[in-house]
């Protein structure tokens, strides 16, 4: 009977530890002679047995409620309230440092990719400046008071040490359709802020609402547009159609002017991808190559429909017509067609064939094989011939809204939405395994869904990279490795397909340069002292706190979990249901099988789900709280 509760107990999903530990303290009550002390030692070898990482769980109380909370790639937490700016240690709780700052809205304050530095905007009244801190230390690296505006989206050249940061002035107003401001384009010195050169777009353009709330005001984005780019010397922005420009004096070297945003929904364009000659962008249902030398376009292909998502392989480019987007009036998910997949000649622009077949949605393109090529629509999986377009397969999945699909270490095709996954072989259609977690029924639906979505969002960036695409594929993703918008850390965008095609841009460069104290660690390392930098605003700093010897030691330490974030590849995919009680499940993308479980009581859609200390972490009024998975 004992075992049967057991079993019931762990296929009901409820942890194991818990389960165990909470039956054996039952009967040692009753028994004579057991001591609190022994309970305790036969629970943590079990804890330590079930792989439960007790010390990731911490809670952090800071001087009022959380305004925003965000990741950076250091594993470190940047957290503000009212009155100040953090820095958390994500694996320990402990503050790095807090800065007095009011009033900080979430984009005053972003990563800069492929370094230690975050961009922090001040507005005081008529006076307005942004600094470049040093993650770790807090200290300024640089100030600016030409940057006047919030951060909406970044690049960087580390060969070049430049900066491209774009700033928008007045963002705050209730959500509505068409509100829209000219953004301007600053070039920097990275090492200094020294300011090269600057752009203000020719027209206002659309914004996208950080949140879409009814009575109260918000902040506009641009993560409705995709982020600038550097290559060959040249940066390259997507606003108002294609335009470079001169990455050293900031001559404009070509403008294609077109329509971004299509029938007001977001990221209709593809995100830009290269190979060894050319660039590959979209626009207006076309697709355009521009020379890497020269700068001019080579070649644009008919109209194509709506084109999200370009692929590129060798000789051929595989695009993808049609999907779903956020509008961005309201964010709802808006599906838009004719949706199909084209194959384009690299070399001269010539469409090779269409497939047109996919019937009320599609899902991003993956490459299961050299010759194969899979998506997934309403209601089927479809699996077509790459040389042909010939169609090779077509199965119902039986997923509800499908918004993507995946490949995982055993070469199997994932098809998922906000709440279920199933696996098939990619040559047969045969389905190998299905799961399933409805999210919990009380609460906001638009709040229930877009934590759902969240849940499953964070696959995107830390699962393997050959989940997206065949490794041909690959080198033309890394246009994103350097590029920085607020996409991915939104909490209530629920398009699933735009998340996953646009992961790549979330990943932890292994590329680094460092301008703040973890600068010290190279070139021999010397381990000087810390001094307090001559700065009222910087307070409760751990590096004042710590030794010499500690304190190159501490930032030693955040270097080699940077460089563990950088390899970090998981195999679990999330979602919000509920079990005894509300929160996250960790299925198994390889087997399907739910094999982790946090509970999640508290309804917090900017949770952050932390792969790389196996916990998540979510704001309780004033506390920032990190809860570790238990396995199932």
């Amino acid at each position: 009977m004992r075992d049967r509760r057991k079993k019931l107990s762990l296929r009901k999903g409820y942890p194991l530890f818990k389960s165990m530990c909470g039956r054996w303290r039952s009967k040692a009550l009753k028994r004579r002679g057991w001591r609190p002390l022994k309970s305790l030692l036969f629970c943590l070898p079990l804890c330590a047995a079930l792989g439960v990482a007790a010390q990731s769980d911490w809670r952090t109380k800071l001087d009022g409620p959380v305004r925003f909370y965000q990741m950076t790639d250091w594993d470190v937490i940047v957290a503000a309230t009212e009155r100040s700016l953090y820095a958390i240690d994500a694996q320990t709780g402990e503050t790095l440092w807090r800065r007095r700052a009011r009033n900080l809205d979430e984009r005053d304050v972003a990563p800069v990719p492929g370094t230690d530095l975050i961009l922090l905007s001040y507005a005081e009244k008529d006076r307005a400046r942004m600094e470049a801190l040093d993650l770790l230390s807090g200290e300024a690296v640089w100030r600016s008071e030409r940057l006047r505006g919030q951060v909406m989206q970044m690049a960087v050249d580390l060969n070049q040490r430049l900066l491209a940061v774009t700033v928008v002035r007045k963002t705050k107003e209730r959500p509505r359709e068409g509100f829209k401001q000219r953004p301007t384009v600053h070039l920097l010195d990275l090492q200094t802020g020294e300011e090269r050169w600057r752009r203000e777009l020719g027209s206002e353009i659309e914004m996208l609402p950080a949140r879409w709330t009814e009575n109260e005001e918000t902040v506009y984005t641009l993560d409705n547009y995709r982020a600038p780019l550097f290559l060959d010397g040249r940066l390259y922005l997507f606003y108002d159609g294609v335009t470079a420009y001169d990455a050293s004096t900031g001559k404009e070297l070509l403008r294609e002017r077109f329509r971004v945003n299509e029938e007001g929904l977001a990221l209709t364009e593809a995100d830009p991808v290269f190979d060894e000659r050319l660039l590959y962008v979209s626009g207006r249902g076309r697709v355009r190559a521009i020379s890497r030398t020269t700068g001019k376009v080579v070649w644009e292909t008919k109209d194509l429909g709506t084109t999200p998502e370009i692929i590129v392989t060798d000789g051929v480019l595989f695009v993808r017509t049609g999907g779903t987007f956020a509008r961005v009036r309201d964010g709802a998910a808006i599906a838009r067609g004719p949706y199909g997949v084209s194959a384009i000649d690299k070399e001269t622009g010539r469409t090779l064939w269409q497939y047109k077949g996919a019937d009320r949605g599609i899902t991003n393109i993956v490459l299961s094989d050299p010759a194969t090529v899979v998506v997934a629509d309403r209601d089927d999986l479809i699996a077509l011939d790459a040389a042909t377009g010939k169609r090779l397969a077509k199965v119902p999945h039986g997923i509800e809204d499908a918004a993507f699909a995946l490949l995982n270490e055993r070469g199997h095709v994932l098809v998922g939405g906000k709440n279920e996954i199933a696996a098939f072989d990619p040559r047969s259609g045969q389905a190998i395994w299905r799961a399933r977690y409805t999210p919990p029924g009380r609460g906001l639906l638009r709040t229930v869904a877009a934590i759902a979505a969240r849940a499953v969002s964070f696959y995107f960036r830390y699962g393997a990279l050959f989940s997206f695409a065949y490794r041909g594929a690959q080198f033309a993703r890394a246009a994103s490795a350097l590029r920085w918008s607020g996409l991915h850390a939104r909490a209530d965008l629920t398009d699933l397909t735009s998340l996953v095609t646009d992961a790549a841009r979330e990943r932890a460069s292994s590329r680094l340069a460092l301008f703040g104290r973890a600068a010290n660690l190279r070139g021999g390392g010397s381990r000087t002292i810390f001094e307090r930098a001559g700065d009222a605003d910087l307070q409760d700093r751990l590096l004042d706190r710590l030794d010499p010897t500690r304190q190159f030691d501490r930032l030693a330490n955040f270097l080699r979990r940077r460089e563990r974030l950088v390899a970090l590849r998981v195999g679990w995919i999330y979602f919000y249901t509920q079990m005894r009680e509300r929160g996250l499940v960790g299925v198994n993308i390889n087997t399907g099988r739910a094999e982790r479980f946090v509970v999640m009581s508290k309804v917090d859609p900017r949770f952050i789900v932390n792969e790389a200390d196996g916990s998540i972490i979510i704001a309780d009024d004033d506390k920032l709280i990190a809860k570790s998975y238990a396995l199932l």
